[in-house]
């Protein structure tokens, strides 16, 4: 099942992402599995496509520890992790078209888990060059989900 969602300017921050004037939406696949089984999809997937994982945010374990830190006790997420990495032909695609596209990279595609569901997901880009990426996060999320 394929969802859009508006990202909370928390989680755009937290994905190190700049934060435009408008709310950025995420295409999200349901994973039936584990969150481990998802994570694993997703890196095989992009590595699958010759591509290097950058970094690996685990922002779902970085919210639990910090909540009680800064007031809150509210658990956002059972698991979460981000998988940053870029791709250097469609990169240099998109940058060519217009130098400032470089404000969306590195990409990135996320792995939730709350109350037993699994997600798999990566925000939408802006029409244009960019929708390049976005055709890529999107085989890469197919593939890992199963769909």
């Amino acid at each position: 099942m394929i969802r859009r969602h508006k990202l909370s300017a928390a989680v755009v921050a937290c994905m190190g992402l700049a934060l435009p004037a408008f709310a950025q939406e995420a295409v999200t696949h349901a994973f039936d599995g584990s969150f481990d089984d998802a994570t694993f999809a997703v890196e095989s997937a992009i590595v699958g496509r010759g591509l290097v994982i950058d970094y690996v945010s685990h922002t779902g374990e970085m919210m639990n520890r910090t909540g009680a830190d800064v007031g809150s006790d509210v658990v956002i997420f059972d698991n979460a992790d981000i998988f940053l990495f870029c791709s250097a032909v469609v990169s240099r695609k998109v940058m060519e078209a217009d130098p400032m596209n470089i404000a969306h990279c590195p990409y990135s595609i996320f792995v939730t888990e709350k109350d037993g569901e699994v997600l798999i997901g990566h925000r939408t880009y802006p029409d244009g060059p960019m929708q390049e990426v976005q055709a890529l996060l999107d085989s890469i999320v197919v593939e890992a989900a199963g769909d």
